[in-house]
Parts: structure tokens; C-alpha cells; sequence
């Protein structure tokens, strides 16, 4: 058991932690972006992102520090905090950015464990090899073995109090991603990086993301912080933290600004093609589109780069209260529907619905009925997976609308779509306190009679009366052929 990171609340299998760095002495609270510091070109002083946007902490790369003749000395003399003047914590990466850019870094695990020990890391990282998409599996399989060395070889050095990253790699194999997480978790390092997603993020293919990433927590405790390397767009936070991803990094809100783009969280948009800014943070709220544009280029790169972390910032919040009121499935669904792709990322994540249910508190706040998608969330899977713990009489009605007159049946349950049957005096409890539409669509009547089909398989002795109007003829046929299925209209009557 990792004492170092504690969950405080959850929602799907997102949660807010509390993940101690000792040798910083502080505690972050995630779910926490980091913001990328490149130390040779600095867009926002990491004073300022302290003391002005509330950064708990940044990543910056040991490798190039390492590299650069000033830094290096800079840093052993001083220490990291002092050279970056930040005092909260610092992660560090290696190198193995540059060996997947470059194919080669002229650097040992241990020599740069111990760099990044030596200059004031508070959380570091091995030479592990960043295997990307698509590549052929024999290949994928020679990288992570060389990545698992990496992690050994880290294990075995002793950092005292600074923490270690133990990077899950596998490429898009999500067998492998389970195996290399699964070996990770059973080392004694300290916090999980999933590596290697930035090319599936930057082709837009959330959907493979959240695959790989579902591998990964498959191998991974509940106690271990997975930071998901390289995301950092507003746009996808919601749907990665939902994954259970705890910790992010995020150079974006730079590279772009240096590009002219400005971040959104349905996308990204060009400062030329903006009359308008859809923000309201002291960027935007102080300065036209026109204003910007106006500006030299390091004020409007640097004013850029500041919207860019704000609305970041604001969306890590807004995740935050999603977490704890319960409806940061509520979030994502929203957030599917700014892009197609991350509506393919959003489905995806319902594919693991079932792996979802498993960390989903059992009661919360809300549920939501906004799509087709909902009828997929954990809460109706677990509903269906629960019906055979019920005691169901001999007859059973099954009804949209009220309980009819006289005694017919000996019990008439309610049917809401997309949960499907309950008995009527659970109406009052989580979740089928739902808000869901008047009129049902396909999906939710879908879903229901799978319900109606789990809770017959429960009970074949029990004969059930299915009741409804207005559904969906695919629907109907997916009910069992025991059910007696009528209109609610005859049953009423």
C-alpha cells in the first residue's frame, strides 16, 4: 500500500487526491497539471504561475539542464527550486523525450536518477524508451523490456526522499499496456506515468487513448497516481481524469501561444480568426482579439500563453466540483460533444464501463440522463448486475406509469428507461432519483430491456407483465419471449 497518495472523493474512476512529495514537504492536491518549464526560454516565470494561477507543481527536463553547460552548474550550485525560483514541487524527466525525438540520449538511468537527486528533484524519472503507435509488436515488446530494466535499475538506486516514476509503455498493444503496469505497480516506486499517448493525442485518436489507458489502470492499484505524460489540453482533461488519470503536464499552453492559437475547452481556435474571446479570465476580460494582435511578439505570446493556463486551470476546478457533486460523467459528455473525436474518446470510455463500475461510488449526487450514451454509465450496468439480489413475488407487473387498481399482480415495479425495472419503494434512492427525459429514446428503452432481460434470468419461476408505450420495436424484441408485453393504455384501463 502506497502511503503517499490518498483519495479524498471519487466519481466514475476519477478521483481527488492528496499525493505527498517529501522532499518538497508539500502535498498537491490532484487531480494537478503541471506546467512544462523549459529552463532555456522561460514564457511565464514559475513565480507567477505559484503565486498567480496556484501551480502546486511544474516538470522541467534534467536531460536538457544536464546538457546545457550554465544550467548544469547553475543547478548544482543552487538547486532546482532556487535556479527556477519555485518553491513548490518539481518533477523532472529524463531524457527520453529527446531518444524518442533524436533515437539516442548519451545518458544511463543511473547517472541521471542520480543528477536529478543531486540538483533538488523532488519527483524523478528513468531513461525509459517511449515506444510510439502502430509500431510492430515485436518491437513494442523489446522497448518495454528496456524500459523495465530502466525501472529496476531505478529501483535500486537509493534517492532518499525523492520520489520515483515508474512509466508504463506498450505502445498500442493494450496486453502490454496491462503487463508493463501491472510490473510497475509491483515495484516500490511511487507514481505511474503512462507514456507515449502525445502522438495519439496530437492525431486526434482519443478513442485509442483511452484505450491504452484503460489497459494501464487494468494493471495499476487504486492507490497508485497515474500521470497521463504530455496532456495538458482543456478539452480532454475531463474525459482522461474519468479514466483515472491523476496528474498531467502541459507545454501547450506555451507552444501554442507561440503559435497564435488560443485554448478553449471544445478546441483549439486562431487568435487572427477571433472578433470575439468566449473567456472571461483577466486576459480576455481586460483585452480584445485585436488588442492582442496588436502587441509585439513576446507580449502576445506571453499574454497567450497566460489564457491558455487560465482556462487549463479553470477546467482542473471545474473537474474538481464535477468529482464531488458527482456528475463528471455529466462533464465529459458534454465536453464529447465540442469535438467528433472526443465523442469517439467519450464512447470509447463507455466501452469499460465495467471497469469503471468497479471504483464508482455505489451512491452520489446526480445522474444525468443528456444522451444515447448515457444508458452506457457504470451506474445502469451496475443496476442490471444487481436485479438478482432482489426478492421478486410471483407476479410481477412492469410499468411505466402507476401502479394499476385491484390485486392482478402481486407487485407492480417501476420501468425507467435506461435503468430499466426496481421495485417502487426504491424510487427514493440513488440512482433512480435520475432526471431523465419524458421522452425516452432508443438507447435507454435498449437498456432497460436488458434490464427487464437480467432481472427474468434472475427469476424464471416469477411471470412478469411488461407494460410500456411508445417504445422502440428493437427494443420490444429485446425482451425476453416469458414476458408478457402489453400497452400501458390496456393495463390502465
Amino acid at each position: 500500500m502506497r502511503d503517499h497518495f490518498e483519495i479524498r472523493d471519487a466519481d466514475a474512476a476519477g478521483r481527488i487526491g492528496r499525493l505527498d512529495v517529501p522532499r518538497a514537504d508539500r502535498t498537491v492536491e490532484t487531480p494537478a497539471l503541471m506546467p512544462v518549464i523549459n529552463p532555456n526560454r522561460l514564457t511565464i516565470e514559475p513565480a507567477r504561475l505559484e503565486a498567480e494561477f496556484g501551480v502546486e507543481m511544474l516538470i522541467t527536463n534534467s536531460y536538457i539542464i544536464r546538457e546545457t553547460d550554465a544550467l548544469r552548474e547553475q543547478a548544482l550550485e543552487s538547486g532546482l527550486h532556487e535556479m527556477l525560483g519555485f518553491d513548490g514541487a518539481i518533477m523532472t524527466d529524463s531524457g527520453s523525450f529527446q531518444l524518442s525525438e533524436y533515437s539516442d540520449v548519451d545518458v544511463t538511468t543511473e547517472e541521471i536518477i542520480e543528477f536529478q537527486h543531486a540538483v533538488g528533484s523532488d519527483i524523478g524519472t528513468p531513461v525509459d524508451i517511449p515506444t510510439p503507435p502502430d509500431v510492430p509488436r515485436e518491437q513494442a515488446e523489446r522497448e518495454l523490456e528496456t524500459t523495465q530494466q530502466a525501472i529496476a535499475d531505478a529501483e535500486a538506486i537509493d534517492v532518499g526522499e525523492m520520489l520515483l516514476n515508474a512509466p508504463v509503455q506498450g505502445s498500442t498493444y493494450p496486453d502490454l499496456r496491462q503487463h508493463a503496469a501491472t510490473h510497475a505497480a509491483g515495484t516500490d516506486l511511487d507514481v505511474f506515468p503512462v507514456g507515449a499517448v502525445v502522438p495519439l493525442m496530437n492525431g486526434y485518436r482519443y478513442d485509442e487513448m483511452v484505450t491504452a489507458v484503460a489497459a494501464a489502470k487494468r494493471g495499476l492499484g487504486a492507490d497508485c497516481p497515474v500521470h497521463l505524460f504530455g496532456a495538458g489540453h482543456p478539452m480532454m482533461l475531463a474525459l482522461a481524469v474519468a479514466l483515472g488519470c491523476d496528474l498531467f503536464d502541459s507545454a501547450a499552453y506555451a507552444l501554442y501561444a507561440r503559435a497564435g492559437r488560443y485554448l478553449t475547452v471544445s478546441g483549439t481556435q486562431q487568435l487572427e480568426d477571433l472578433d470575439y474571446f468566449p473567456c472571461s479570465c483577466p486576459i480576455c476580460s481586460e483585452q480584445t482579439p485585436a488588442d492582442l494582435r496588436s502587441e509585439d511578439d513576446d507580449t502576445r505570446t506571453r499574454l497567450l500563453a497566460e489564457h491558455n493556463l487560465h482556462v487549463t486551470f479553470e477546467e482542473i476546478r471545474r473537474i474538481k466540483q464535477a468529482i464531488r457533486g458527482g456528475d463528471l460523467l455529466e462533464l465529459v459528455d458534454r465536453r464529447a460533444r465540442g469535438h467528433p473525436a472526443m465523442y469517439d474518446g467519450y464512447r470509447a470510455l463507455l466501452d469499460h464501463a465495467d471497469q469503471l463500475e468497479r471504483e464508482d461510488p455505489v451512491s452520489k449526487g446526480t445522474f444525468f440522463h443528456t444522451s444515447a450514451e448515457s444508458a452506457r454509465r457504470p451506474e445502469v450496468l451496475r443496476h442490471h448486475e444487481r436485479l438478482d439480489r432482489l426478492a421478486v413475488p410471483e407476479t410481477v407487473l412492469l410499468t411505466e406509469g402507476g401502479a394499476p387498481d385491484g390485486d392482478t399482480y402481486d407487485a407492480a415495479w417501476r420501468v425507467v428507461p435506461p435503468f430499466g425495472p426496481f421495485p417502487r419503494e426504491l424510487s427514493d434512492s440513488y440512482p433512480f432519483t435520475a432526471a431523465v427525459p419524458d421522452r425516452s429514446d432508443r438507447a435507454g428503452q435498449l437498456a432497460a430491456a436488458d434490464g427487464v432481460r437480467a432481472l427474468v434470468d434472475a427469476n424464471p419461476e416469477t411471470a412478469f407483465t411488461l407494460a410500456v408505450d411508445d417504445w422502440h420495436q428493437d427494443a420490444i424484441d429485446r425482451v425476453p419471449e416469458p414476458v408478457t408485453v402489453e400497452s400501458l393504455q390496456e393495463i390502465n384501463e
